[in-house]
C-alpha cells in the first residue's frame, strides 16, 4: 500500500482560510416519475433526497474521503461540488487562489466551463472514460484544446510532460495508441494525465482503483500521493473500501443515505469509531490471514428507500444499539413481523397472518401503529411470541406503550430525534449515543 506524505496534515475545524471547497446545507434531491395514472390525476410523484443537508469542507493539500455503501450519496456529492448535478439547495463554494471566492452550485454552463481548468474529476472506469476513437494524444490533450486553444508542437510538449508525470514513458510508445491498446493501470494513468494537464487546484476522484487489479492499485494511489506532493493539488477520494481509504485520506466522512454520519482524522476514524455504522464497515473489511477468524456483525438489512427515509436517525433499522428515541416507527413494525415469519414454519405464517390484519397500512411511516381486527388478545399474544424470541431486539426499546383498543393492539412510539453532526473527542458524529460536547461546555 501507499504512504501518506511526511507532513501532517493539519487538524481541527475547517475555516473559509484553508479551505478550497465548501458545502453549506447542500441538498440534492432527484424527482422520480410516478405512474402514468398518477400524472394524469395531478399526483405528485416522489422525490429521492441523494444528499440532504451536507456541511464539509475540504483543506487545501489534504485527500479528503468519502466513504459508504452504494447509494449513499457520495458520488452524487462529488458531482455536485463541480456541478456535474445541481444543487436543490445549500451552497457550494470554491476559495480559488486565482479567482477569488466561486459559488458553484450558482453557476452557469459558461461559467462551470471555465471552472473545470480549476476542479477536475477521476472517473471510476477509465475504459468508458476514454474516446475510443481518439489517441491518448488526442484525448489527453484535448483539455487544452478546448480551454487554452493550443495546437502543434506547445500542445504535443504539454501531453508529453503530462505523460511523464503519470510514469507512461517512454512517451512516444504511448502518444499514438488507442484506449484499447493499453491495460487497466495504463488507462487510469492516462485519465490521471488529462486531469491534470490543466493544473487544476482540486481533483474528485471517484472510485479510481475500484476497476483495477489488486496488483497496480497501490501503484495508482501511489501515483496520486505524489501528484498531490508535486502539483499543490486537494482530493476527494469517493470509494466503499475503507482499507485503500486509511492509506491516502488525511480525513475520512462516512456518508450513510445522503448524510454525513461520522467525520474525522483518517487515524482517529479506525481507531476509535463513534458510530454504529462506521464500526459496522471497519468489521466488513476483509481479513488477509485465513487463520484468524474475526466476528463480523455486519448491519441487518440493506439501505431504506432514499426516497421514504426512516424518521429520526435513518440508519436505526440496522442498528445494534439504537434506543428508544432513534426514531422507531409503524414500518419498523412491519419488518419485525416479517422477520419473524421468515424463522418461522409456514404453518405458523398461516396462523398468524390474518390475526394481524392489512400490513399495508404499515407502509406509511408513523409514530402509531394498529395491529388486529377483532381478536385482540390473540394478537398481543403474538406482540409476546415474537418479543420472547429475541429480548434484546433494539424495536422493543423505541415502543412507548401497547394498548388493547378493543379492535386489536395499538402501538405508540417514542418521539424520533435526528441527530446532527457534534464534536465526539477527535471527530464528529451524529449519533444520541454521544452528547453533544458544546452543550457541555456551556453548562
Amino acid at each position: 500500500m501507499p504512504t501518506k506524505p511526511e507532513t501532517p496534515a493539519p487538524t481541527g475545524p475547517v475555516t473559509s482560510t484553508d479551505a478550497v471547497v465548501e458545502a453549506h446545507d447542500l441538498e440534492v434531491h432527484f424527482a422520480l416519475q410516478g405512474s402514468a395514472l398518477a400524472r394524469l390525476l395531478g399526483r405528485r410523484g416522489r422525490t429521492v433526497k441523494a444528499i440532504d443537508g451536507v456541511n464539509v469542507a475540504l483543506r487545501r493539500g489534504e485527500v479528503l474521503g468519502l466513504v459508504g455503501e452504494s447509494g449513499s450519496g457520495k458520488t452524487t456529492l462529488g458531482r455536485a461540488i463541480l456541478g456535474l448535478v445541481p444543487a436543490t439547495a445549500g451552497s457550494i463554494t470554491y476559495h480559488g487562489r486565482d479567482r477569488g471566492d466561486v459559488v458553484v452550485s450558482e453557476l452557469g454552463s459558461r461559467d462551470l466551463r471555465a471552472l473545470r481548468t480549476s476542479m477536475q474529476m477521476v472517473f471510476q472506469d477509465p475504459g468508458a472514460a476514454l474516446n475510443p476513437g481518439m489517441t491518448i494524444e488526442e484525448a489527453i490533450g484535448h483539455p487544452l484544446v478546448i480551454h487554452r486553444k493550443l495546437k502543434g508542437a506547445e500542445l504535443r510538449t504539454r501531453v508529453c510532460d503530462a505523460l511523464e508525470r503519470v510514469g507512461l514513458s517512454p512517451v512516444e510508445r504511448y502518444l499514438g495508441k488507442y484506449p484499447a491498446d493499453l491495460s487497466g493501470g495504463q488507462k487510469q494513468r492516462a485519465v490521471i494525465a488529462r486531469a491534470i494537464i490543466l493544473e487544476p487546484e482540486v481533483l474528485i476522484a471517484d472510485e479510481p482503483v475500484s476497476m483495477l487489479d489488486m496488483s497496480v492499485r497501490a501503484k495508482i494511489l501511489q501515483l496520486m500521493l505524489d501528484l498531490k506532493d508535486q502539483l499543490d493539488l486537494s482530493y476527494v477520494y469517493i470509494t466503499h473500501d475503507l482499507a485503500s481509504a486509511k492509506y491516502i485520506c488525511d480525513r475520512i466522512a462516512i456518508m450513510y443515505l445522503g448524510r454525513i454520519v461520522e467525520i474525522g482524522p483518517s487515524d482517529e476514524i479506525f481507531a476509535n469509531p463513534r458510530h454504529p455504522y462506521t464500526k459496522a464497515l471497519l468489521k466488513a473489511i476483509p481479513e488477509p490471514d485465513p487463520d484468524r477468524m474475526l466476528p463480523r456483525d455486519l448491519p441487518r438489512g440493506e439501505i431504506p428507500d432514499a426516497a421514504v427515509p426512516p424518521l429520526g436517525c435513518s440508519f436505526h433499522p440496522r442498528c445494534p444499539v439504537a434506543v428508544q428515541e432513534c426514531g422507531w416507527e409503524s414500518r419498523d413494525l412491519r419488518t419485525l413481523l416479517e422477520e419473524h415469519w421468515t424463522r418461522n414454519p409456514g404453518a405458523t405464517y398461516d396462523a398468524e397472518r390474518d390475526m394481524v390484519g392489512d400490513l399495508g397500512k404499515l407502509d406509511k411511516p408513523e409514530l402509531s401503529a394498529h395491529l388486529g381486527v377483532t381478536d385482540s388478545q390473540g394478537t398481543l399474544a403474538l406482540l409476546n411470541r415474537i418479543r420472547a424470541e429475541n429480548p434484546d431486539e433494539p424495536f422493543w426499546r423505541g415502543v412507548a406503550g401497547i394498548e388493547d383498543d378493543g379492535n386489536g393492539v395499538r402501538l405508540e412510539f417514542h418521539q424520533p430525534h435526528d441527530p446532527a453532526l457534534r464534536p465526539a473527542g477527535g471527530v464528529e458524529v451524529a449519533c444520541v449515543l454521544y452528547p453533544d460536547e458544546r452543550e457541555n461546555e456551556k453548562t
